[in-house]
């Protein structure tokens, strides 16, 4: 009898070390994503901020204008690609539980969703600048409007491709979504 208690403990701490090993490698995975969507995003607004402030003094009519809105658009993109990778440093100094570590990838997927929602009304508010611009004849108001389509467009594919990554994933999570933990009563179930 004991040692099938010990052949049962033995595959239940077994298995409480292959769910860690999973859940520390989607940790990993999360924070190694963030990180280089941080750094891709950073390196898309670097050079839309110097694109845009050189082609800008050399342009006229609504190009001036798509270009001056390249860079102030971007100038946000790198404080947020900014904040991104201090965020990514200050998590991989963090140890989180198996509840902490799925309410994580459930809220980093929904605040990409969120994003292409965001992304799309850029778009949105972009295409009617452009035809309002053109159609009053305002080369700000146009020029304003191509750069929102433009930035908008990026950031729509760059947060899909995001939140399919952050996805699957989020996706070995499940795979191993419980967890059997002692208490001063006994044994806990916990998600």
């Amino acid at each position: 009898m004991k040692s099938i208690i010990t052949l049962i403990s033995a595959a239940f701490f077994i298995q409480c070390s292959a769910q860690q090993i999973s859940a520390d490698s989607v940790i990993m995975r999360r924070n190694q994503l963030n990180k280089n969507n941080a750094i891709i995003l950073a390196s898309w607004a670097g050079a839309n901020i110097v694109q845009g402030s050189l082609a800008a003094t050399n342009s006229k009519g609504s190009n001036k204008y798509f270009w001056n809105m390249n860079a102030y658009f971007n100038a946000v993109n790198l404080a947020v690609s900014g904040y991104g990778l201090y965020a990514v440093k200050k998590e991989m100094t963090r140890k989180l539980s198996d509840s902490e570590n799925y309410r994580k990838q459930n809220t980093i997927e929904k605040i990409l969703l969120l994003n292409t929602g965001l992304d799309a009304a850029y778009i949105m508010g972009g295409l009617y600048l452009n035809e309002r611009g053109k159609r009053l004849a305002n080369e700000k108001t146009e020029g304003y409007g191509s750069s929102l389509i433009l930035q908008g467009g990026f950031l729509l594919v760059f947060d899909l491709i995001q939140y399919f990554e952050h996805r699957n994933n989020g996706k070995n999570l499940q795979k191993f979504n419980f967890q059997f933990t002692p208490t001063g009563a006994g044994i806990a179930y916990l998600l």
